[in-house]
C-alpha cells in the first residue's frame, strides 16, 4: 500500500467521523485529492536546503547588500494545518560568496512546504544562508496572514503577523538594519 493510499484512507475515515458519506457524488475522489494536495504542500521534507543552494554559489568581490523581496509563500500552520501565506524579504551582505538569486525563493518555498510556524520559518531561512554563505550578515522578514486567526479562534479579519531573523551585521549594526527595513518598505510600482 502506497503512502498516498494510507493517507487517503485516513482522510476517508476523517470524512466519516465528521458525519459525511465519502461515497456520495461530490466526495468520491476527495480522499485521494486531499492526500495528493497534502503531499504537495509538505514536499519540502523531501528536499535538502544545502543542495538547493550549493549548486549556485559564486565567488565575487562584492560587499554590499543583496536583497530579494516580496517572495510569495504558502504554508500550513503546524498547530491546525490551516494555511498561512504572505511575503518574505531576504537580504545578506556577502563575504566573498553569493548565491544565484533564484535560489533564495526556492529556499523559501522548500521551508514553507513543511508544517510550520512563522517564527521558525524566519529562522530556518536565515540560518541556512548563514551556514552556506558565511556572509557578514543575514536579514529575513516575513509578513503573513494566518487563516487560523481569521477562520477560527479570535477571528480577526485584518490582523497579520510580522517576524524577523536578523544575524551578523543586520543584528549588530543599526545602519544596516535600518537600510534593510527601509528597502523592504518600498513596494514595486513600475515593474511589469
Amino acid at each position: 500500500m502506497s503512502q498516498n493510499d494510507v493517507l487517503a484512507g485516513l482522510i476517508e475515515a476523517t470524512l466519516k467521523e465528521l458525519g459525511e458519506d465519502p461515497g456520495r457524488d461530490g466526495l468520491q475522489r476527495t480522499p485521494e485529492r486531499v492526500a495528493s494536495a497534502l503531499r504537495f504542500l509538505t514536499g519540502g521534507y523531501d528536499q535538502d536546503p544545502h543542495e538547493i543552494l550549493n549548486n549556485a554559489l559564486f565567488d565575487v568581490d562584492y560587499d554590499e547588500m543583496v536583497l530579494v523581496k516580496d517572495i510569495e509563500f504558502y504554508s500550513l500552520c503546524e498547530h491546525h494545518m490551516i494555511p498561512f501565506f504572505g511575503r518574505v524579504h531576504v537580504a545578506y551582505i556577502p563575504a566573498g560568496k553569493v548565491v544565484g538569486l533564484s535560489k533564495i525563493p526556492r529556499l523559501v518555498e522548500m521551508f514553507s512546504r513543511r508544517l510550520q510556524v512563522q517564527e521558525r520559518l524566519s529562522t530556518e531561512i536565515a540560518q541556512t544562508l548563514e551556514e552556506v554563505l558565511s556572509p557578514r550578515g543575514v536579514g529575513v522578514v516575513i509578513e503573513s496572514i494566518h487563516l487560523c486567526m481569521k477562520m477560527r479562534g479570535v477571528q480577526q479579519q485584518n490582523a497579520f503577523a510580522v517576524t524577523s531573523s536578523l544575524r551578523g551585521s543586520f543584528q549588530k549594526d543599526p545602519k544596516t538594519r535600518s537600510e534593510f527595513m527601509e528597502l523592504i518598505r518600498h513596494r514595486k510600482d513600475s515593474f511589469a
